[in-house]
């Protein structure tokens, strides 16, 4: 039977925030994609039995979560090369590269965020690489039990209902599930929030500096324990003098590029093309910047541009 506009209208509504709860399970925007659109699918086939805004809701979210637990069977969760390896120096850079199932990949903001100031400081800090990383670690029912209570907001009740438990296995999902992201790396990292003035200042310094190769004024900007991580590659860089070092040699080839600012896991985040020698510039890595005590602490350059330039609407290249 053909879905009315008014129903699909309905489910769209939901689209946003159910694509950012699967997207913190599964550590994959284009998976997030993949299972929101089999919940759309499930949801506009048994629409029938459902009434009313509420239970419209929890019903999407029950599908959503049954589709992530599935996806997510039999799998590792998906990582950070910091949660894999030990960093190396420049001298050994580069190296073994992994699957893109291997690693926790960036989303855009405008996917994932949404609802009033409150909210979405909330928001963005459970959208961070290192706290969508961490709960990865965690067991899937826990992941769900974390996100729904702390990020979706749900009470114990309503997530044992979903979960067809009881709310004391709930509350004990969610201490263990605290208890473990706690001790996960990253875990006291300085919360995202809005871009203010000093922020904004900052930023235009890194992409001046940046764009200029001008080494000296780019090390004023980083924080002396600076992390560089580039997936697929397994590798990762920790420490300032190893980060100059990577872009005085296999990094000299970024001299020249350019920077395009772009939303992403609730973070400044850039797309950078690098020269073309036959004119203009081409994808080159999709940065997502940490930022600390006024100092950038982490550049994590994802590498893989064809599909994710596009994911983000950026141009296949630009002119000179």
């Amino acid at each position: 039977m053909a879905v009315t506009a008014e129903v699909e209208q309905e489910l769209e509504q939901y689209r946003r925030e159910l694509t950012g709860y699967c997207y913190r399970m599964l550590g994959s925007a284009f998976e997030a994609e993949d299972a929101v659109q089999e919940t759309m699918i499930r949801a506009w086939r048994g629409h029938r039995g459902f009434e009313g805004r509420s239970a419209l809701r929890s019903w999407l979210y029950r599908i959503a979560t049954n589709v992530c637990l599935d996806a997510l069977k039999g799998r590792q969760g998906r990582a950070r090369p910091m949660d894999l390896t030990s960093p190396v120096p420049v001298s050994e850079a580069y190296g073994t590269q992994l699957p893109e199932v291997t690693w926790i990949g960036p989303v855009p903001d405008a996917w994932v965020l949404a609802g009033d100031p409150a909210e979405l400081a909330a928001q963005r800090e459970s959208v961070r690489l290192a706290f969508v990383a961490a709960l990865q670690r965690l067991a899937p029912r826990q992941r769900a039990v974390l996100i729904l209570r702390e990020v979706a907001g749900w009470s114990a009740a309503e997530v044992a209902e979903l979960l067809e438990t009881t709310v004391a296995s709930v509350n004990s999902a969610m201490q263990r599930a605290r208890s473990a992201l706690a001790a996960q790396p990253g875990a006291d990292a300085e919360p995202a929030r809005p871009l203010d003035a000093d922020q904004a200042a900052l930023l235009a310094k890194f992409v001046s500096a940046f764009e200029s190769f001008d080494l000296d004024r780019l090390a004023a900007l980083l924080a002396e324990d600076v992390v560089l991580s580039m997936p697929p590659f397994e590798m990762w860089l920790r420490g300032l003098d190893q980060y100059l070092l990577w872009l005085h040699g296999p990094g000299s080839g970024c001299r020249g590029s350019r920077l395009l600012p772009v939303s992403a896991n609730g973070a400044p985040a850039f797309a950078q093309y690098r020269p073309d020698p036959d004119g203009g510039f081409v994808p080159w890595a999709l940065q997502v910047l940490d930022v600390r005590d006024g100092r950038i602490t982490g550049l994590h350059n994802f590498l893989d541009t064809d599909p994710l330039f596009p994911l983000f609407g950026l141009p296949p290249r630009l002119d000179g």
